[in-house]
This record gives C-alpha cells, sequence and structure tokens, in this order.
C-alpha cells in the first residue's frame, strides 16, 4: 500500500474533521485573497476613472474632495467658479483642453454631469481609450442628453425618450418627517423636457452612472428658477389675484416665459469643476509644464487644484491602515486554522496509535510515519488553499457586482500569481508547520505499548 492510498484513506476514515479543519484554512485563504484583490482592483478602478485629465479645477475645500466630487460624482460641490473666473483661467496658453463641468441636478437619484461637446472628443475615460457610442450619438444642441451605461441600464431609457430633470440631488427622508409633511418634495424643472440622443459604451468609470448633458442647458434650467423667483419677488406675477378654488392648482412655474440661452447673464454661468489637461506630445501623457503649471494655478488661492494621481494615492494612504487591519485580521484567522490542523491530527494521534504501531510492525520505518503524519497535515492544508481560491473567485466577483450596483463604481478582481502563489504557499507551510508536533508524536509511538492485546 503506498503513501498516497494510506493518507487519503486516513482522511476519508475522518471526513467531519477533515471537511471542518479543510474548511478553516479555506476561509482563512479565500478572505486574505478577496482583500489583496479589491486593494488591486480598487486602486485600478479610481485611476481608471480619472481618464486623461492632469488637473482638476474647482472651489472645494480641498483638492481630495474636489476630486471625489466632480470626477467621481460623490457629492454636488458647494460652490461654483464664476463665469469671468473662468474665461480668465480658460485663457491660458498651456491647456491642451479646459472643459467645464456643472453638477447639481439629478434624474431618478443619479447625478446630472453637464458639460461642452468637448467632454467627448478630448477628454479620454481611460489611457488610449475613447468615448463609444451603444446607441444614437453624442449631444450637439441644448436640451439632448446621453446616458452613461449604468444609467442606461437603472433607468431602463431608449433614444428618443424624453425626460424631465430633478433639482440637486435627492436627500433619503425619515418616516417621522415623511409623517410631519416638513420634509419638501425634490424641485423638478418640468418647464423643459430633455430628449436621450445616446448611450455610451461602459468604461469602468464613475461617469458611467451619470445623465451627461450640455452645460449650456442646465444654465438655462437655473437661470429660469432666478427670473421666476424674481418675477414672484417684484410683485409681477398674478398668483395672489386667484380664488380659493384656484389656489390648488401649481402656480410654481410661468411657462408662459421661457428663458433661452439669450437670457442667461454672466451670473448664471456658474461652473463647479473643470477638467484640465497641459499641452503634451502627440502619444505621451507626461509633460515638463505639468509640475510649472500646477504650481502656478495653486499660487492662485481663489481656486482649488488637484492632481487625481497625487489625490488618489492619498485616498488609499487614508484607508491603507484599514486595508492593514484586514489583512492582519485574515492572518489570524489563517493562524487559527494552522491551529486547527494541529489539533485535529494530535488528537487523532491519540486514537491512531495502535495503526501507527501495526504499520511499524508491517515494515514501516519511523521515518516513513513522520513524512505520512506531516503528509497529511500538508493535504489538509492543500484541500482548503484549492477551496479559498474558489471561493475568493466567487467572492470578489459578488464584491465586484455590489460595488457596482451600489456605487457604479466597476471593479476587475484580480490578482498577480505571484501574490497568489505567496498566499496559497504560506497556507501549506502553516500547515507543514502545524504538523510537525502531530508527526513528532507518531514517530515515537511505542509499538509494543501499541500492541498489547485490548481488555
Amino acid at each position: 500500500m503506498n503513501d498516497f492510498t494510506i493518507i487519503r484513506r486516513s482522511l476519508s476514515a475522518r471526513k467531519l474533521s477533515t471537511v471542518l479543519t479543510s474548511l478553516s484554512v479555506a476561509v482563512a485563504v479565500a478572505l486574505m485573497l478577496v482583500l489583496l484583490m479589491m486593494r488591486e482592483s480598487g486602486r485600478a478602478a479610481f485611476e481608471r476613472g480619472s481618464g486623461n485629465m492632469h488637473m482638476l479645477v474647482s472651489l472645494d475645500s480641498d483638492p481630495l474632495t474636489g476630486i471625489l466630487n466632480s470626477v467621481y460624482l460623490a457629492a454636488p460641490p458647494r460652490r461654483a467658479i464664476e463665469h469671468a473666473k473662468f474665461q480668465d483661467l480658460a485663457s491660458k496658453p498651456f491647456w491642451a483642453y479646459f472643459i467645464p463641468t456643472q453638477i447639481g441636478d439629478s434624474y431618478r437619484g443619479l447625478p446630472v454631469f453637464a458639460t461642452t461637446e468637448e467632454f467627448f472628443t478630448k477628454f479620454q475615460p481611460g489611457e488610449d481609450e475613447k468615448w463609444r457610442l451603444k446607441a444614437g450619438r453624442f449631444f450637439d444642441k441644448n436640451f439632448e442628453i446621453v446616458l452613461g451605461a449604468r444609467a442606461a441600464e437603472a433607468t431602463g431609457l431608449k433614444i428618443g425618450d424624453k425626460i424631465s430633470l430633478t433639482h440637486g440631488m435627492p436627500q433619503p427622508r425619515s418616516a417621522e418627517s415623511q409623517s410631519k409633511g416638513d420634509a419638501p418634495a425634490p424641485h423638478v424643472h418640468d418647464e423643459y423636457k430633455f430628449e436621450v440622443v445616446g448611450i455610451l459604451e461602459p468604461t469602468g468609470g464613475a461617469h458611467d452612472r451619470a445623465v451627461l448633458t450640455s452645460i449650456t442647458s442646465s444654465w438655462i434650467l437655473h437661470a429660469h428658477d432666478r427670473r421666476e423667483k424674481e418675477e414672484h419677488a417684484s410683485g409681477r406675477t398674478e398668483e395672489h389675484a386667484h380664488d380659493e378654488h384656484d389656489h390648488d392648482h401649481d402656480h410654481a412655474h410661468d411657462h408662459e416665459a421661457m428663458t433661452t440661452e439669450a437670457d442667461l447673464t454672466d451670473a448664471d454661468k456658474k461652473v463647479t469643476g473643470v477638467y484640465a489637461r497641459v499641452v503634451s506630445r502627440p502619444g505621451s501623457n507626461a509633460s515638463a509644464m505639468i509640475p510649472v503649471v500646477f504650481g502656478q494655478m495653486r499660487a492662485d488661492s481663489s481656486i482649488t487644484v488637484a492632481q487625481p494621481s497625487q489625490e488618489i494615492n492619498k485616498l488609499f494612504a487614508i484607508v491603507g491602515s484599514v486595508d492593514q487591519i484586514l489583512i492582519a485580521m485574515a492572518a489570524v484567522v489563517a493562524a487559527s486554522s494552522g491551529i486547527s490542523i494541529l489539533l485535529a491530527l494530535y488528537n487523532s494521534m491519540e486514537q491512531r496509535r495502535r495503526q501507527v504501531a501495526v504499520l511499524r510492525v508491517l515494515g514501516a520505518s519511523a521515518g516513513r510515519i513522520f513524512r505520512l503524519v506531516l503528509c497529511e497535515s500538508l493535504a489538509l492544508g492543500a484541500i482548503g488553499a484549492a477551496a479559498g481560491v474558489a471561493g475568493a473567485l466567487i467572492g470578489g466577483r459578488i464584491v465586484a457586482n455590489e460595488m457596482k450596483s451600489r456605487l457604479g463604481l466597476v471593479l476587475e478582481p484580480s490578482i498577480s500569481w505571484e501574490l497568489g502563489l505567496g498566499v496559497v504557499g504560506g497556507a501549506l507551510l502553516l500547515a507543514a508547520i502545524a504538523g510537525l508536533l502531530p508527526a513528532a508524536v507518531a514517530y515515537r509511538t511505542s509499538v509494543a505499548k501499541n500492541l498489547r492485546p485490548l481488555g
């Protein structure tokens, strides 16, 4: 009987112990691999989302907040760049592009990203990657929208559909506020209908969940609200001339005096963020001018300037301590799995001393017995590691799907073979170490003592 058969039968004779011990190893390996996969794929997803821009200009409180708000659409920026300031900055000769954006409206909870046509022609969502249409075309005039891939999937909108945008991003309302009626309903810009003219292919960035339209359209919406407020304040509305019955109707909008682009003032043309790229050689993402321009822009204390790569590094430095805690927890689980292997084999050796003595009588040397127990421990580690790799692949995909559905962030769970091999190798090494004590007990088993007649 060869060693493999002896080990296989020994494991199958203790099925419950084998399954539970291997499962503890699998959990440790899967947890470690999922954490490492999410860390690497998360960084790649954030780097991909910033596209080919070199800088972001905003009025956010700090550069990282600006990147999160204007690039990853985490929240609407609270302050906007005035039109005169934007024109002054845009006139600098070192820009390859200086694309204005405005964030603040929404549709069914999805952010509305207002910009210019240059966003599709000059800004690239990924390295050497251009915007691609799944259907339709890019907007080329006011009151047209292009849907990101996730936005189209979430809303079910098709080319030709017409929608109205909502002012601001909706905030969750508590049950108490709803019962009291003190949470106002969101204001819908129902005076203007936007037509869906295009649907984008997925890019893996935050813009996949955005509703994109022209920035002039957004300016017109808010200018219309401004003009209505001014008319109400000046007493030129006829709302108070209606009788009691007419008060039941909605007098929020004056549809007869529609706002057009000609009605816009400089105060209406606000920009919440600017995607900027410094002139560089064709085919190159680097430029010697970037540090110079960045230093010059940062000297202007009235704006906030951010370099996406630097802010992403800061973000991951902040969450790096959390990563270390989670990886330490996974290491503790791995250590506990090694202890489980040790206890399972050690306890089984107390019950298998007679079996070991019989093997010795049949010609097995003490060294072979030592190797058999050690290989049995390695087999438990190998089974658990294989199950852990499979579990990590499934778990990584589940986490990626949750991140995609909840945050619109596309993650591609993957891990380098060197890192994966290191985790699996570590599990096997831990199993080998855990098997040393039971193997030593088997090695020192007394043949004469354990072959005495029972009873």
